[in-house]
């Protein structure tokens, strides 16, 4: 059985924001068929699907109704099928979003949970007598904001909900509630996908005793935007059952050779827990949202690529710097660099270095920049809820832009977010052959990973070296990589010795000898030839 996930590049597509096929402004599975080859031109080994299964759409997708089917917006199952033969033709994997920790409240077993407790699927869900004051149970918050908790009259209890109130929380404490959730997977498996991405992996149980959270034990100067991040989460997620539960679920991959990549949504110890879930027998591998943040240091980058490995050797990383949920990266990190385009292509050149799989977030190809949006223009409950800070995620979830043309090649229809100037100015058609550009820069850049087994398979060794430059060493002997990196607009010099000639897509560097000028952005790759030793 091959481990093709290993190492491996995935793209994750946004379904409704990729390619409009039928002018009604939404993007669809025709849409991504159609624009497949993009895909395969840019050297990536597999494509992540965000959910197309039928909804109420209250969160875009991510309530799912049916998930065994599609939503008529986003096409067919047959147009699915489709999707899946031309990715395989194009040598592409199809990963697809699984959405198992929440339902909609449209879901048909939410329906019959909630009628009387007495049903077949009374205990489908989370649900808990009130206090005697009536007050909910415990103090669990939702991620969306308010109480994690609301009120039912027919049951007369309260049922959980981590994210909106029309997203109930399914009961894993339940085995049918397992079995229901392998054969979803099944029926998807059958349909030929190559995996899974699992949505708020670390979610599946709640303690039963219903606990509450304490406060978060790290001392904070202000409140934060959401009173979500104000708990220490001990009680409503994370809890040891996760694990056995991720280990159920890989002997059903393991029948089909299948892959899993699990979002670890957590502030505390994301990375240790990264570790835990890809343990032996659990998940392939996993990603957090610790590097989608505004830190932008040689320290940062190195705290957690490296302290991953020290805590988990036997577990696989997915390192990732942008998805749906969090601002572009070019726009988190403008200030560190001279230009948007030369922040994209540095942080390509980085993240397609690091030990781990990697995933890439539509668009961030072209360099493209968070899009500025008007309170009328949104659509996500987040971004409503907490207007005007935090931003919401709409921002980044704006439509792909492949040309030129109206609304950027996206839809011959008004699109279902705008797609603005800025955006506008970075487009496929615009990049593709011109050379320094960005989407070509990640072409070189993946085709270099590719053929370079160090970038793939080597561990990594960190140097010691003075902000703002990073460097490590991927692999041993005759094949090893220096990876250098000026984390700075100010270009920097280094000494360097062991190394041969700079290689592949290096950016911004000169090289004089054993003396090596890193620009503003550089980035360099060299073949060791020696024993290495960098001085700043």
């Amino acid at each position: 059985m091959t481990e093709w996930w290993r190492g491996a590049v995935t793209y994750q597509v946004y379904p409704r924001s990729f390619q409009d096929s039928n002018g009604d402004g939404v993007g669809d599975l025709p849409g991504i068929t159609r624009r497949l080859p993009h895909l395969a031109e840019l050297g990536v080994d597999a494509v992540w699907l965000s959910p197309f299964f039928k909804s109420p759409m209250k969160d875009m997708g991510y309530d799912v109704s049916d998930y065994c089917d599609v939503d008529p917006v986003f096409g067919t199952l047959a147009d699915f099928d489709a999707l899946v033969a031309k990715a395989h033709a194009l040598g592409l994997k199809v990963i697809i979003d699984q959405v198992l920790s929440h339902s909609s409240d449209q879901h048909p077993a939410f329906a019959e949970s909630r009628a009387d407790r007495m049903n077949p699927k009374a205990d489908w869900y989370v649900w808990a007598d009130p206090k005697h004051d009536g007050t909910p149970p415990c103090n669990w918050q939702s991620v969306f904001g308010g109480a994690a908790w609301t009120w039912d009259a027919r049951r007369k209890q309260y049922y959980l909900h981590n994210f909106l109130s029309t997203q109930p929380d399914l009961n894993y404490h339940n085995p049918a509630v397992q079995d229901w959730a392998l054969g979803v997977l099944r029926f998807w498996l059958e349909r030929g996908v190559d995996g899974f991405r699992f949505d708020t992996v670390n979610y599946f149980f709640h303690d039963p005793l219903f606990r509450d959270n304490p406060a978060d034990y790290r001392v904070k100067t202000e409140a934060e935007g959401s009173p979500y991040g104000m708990q220490y989460h001990l009680f409503d997620k994370n809890r040891p059952e996760n694990l056995a539960w991720m280990e159920r679920i890989r002997r059903l991959l393991d029948e089909y050779g299948a892959a899993s990549v699990g979002e670890m949504g957590e502030a505390h110890h994301a990375i240790r827990m990264m570790g835990e879930y890809t343990a032996p027998g659990r998940l392939h591998q996993c990603y957090s949202f610790e590097m989608f943040g505004y830190e932008y240091t040689p320290e940062f980058f190195r705290s957690r690529v490296e302290g991953f490995f020290k805590g988990a050797p036997d577990g696989w990383p997915m390192w990732a710097f942008s998805n749906h949920d969090v601002p572009r990266q070019v726009s988190r990190w403008a200030k560190h660099g001279v230009s948007p385009e030369a922040v994209a292509k540095q942080a390509a050149s980085l993240l397609l270095s690091f030990e781990g799989s990697i995933c890439l977030w539509q668009g961030e190809e072209l360099g493209q920049t968070d899009t500025e949006l008007d309170f009328e223009d949104l659509t996500d409950p987040q971004g409503i809820a907490f207007w005007p800070e935090p931003v919401g995620r709409d921002n980044t979830r704006t439509p792909m832009v492949w040309d030129g043309s109206a609304n950027g090649g996206f839809t011959t229809g008004k699109p279902w977010l705008p797609v603005k100037p800025e955006q506008a100015a970075r487009h496929v058609a615009g990049q593709t052959g011109v050379a320094g550009s960005v989407l070509e820069h990640y072409r070189a850049m993946i085709a270099f990973r590719k053929t370079e087994a160090a970038l793939r398979e080597g561990r990594t060794r960190f140097l010691d070296l003075d902000e703002p430059v990073l460097g490590f060493v991927r692999g041993e002997g005759d094949g090893a990589l220096l990876c250098l990196f000026n984390l700075s607009p100010i270009a920097r010099t280094v000494t360097v010795a062991g190394v041969a000639g700079l290689l592949g897509p290096s950016l911004h560097t000169a090289q004089e000898g054993e003396r090596l000028t890193l620009g503003p952005n550089a980035a360099a790759m060299l073949r060791v030839a020696g024993a290495v030793s960098v001085k700043d």
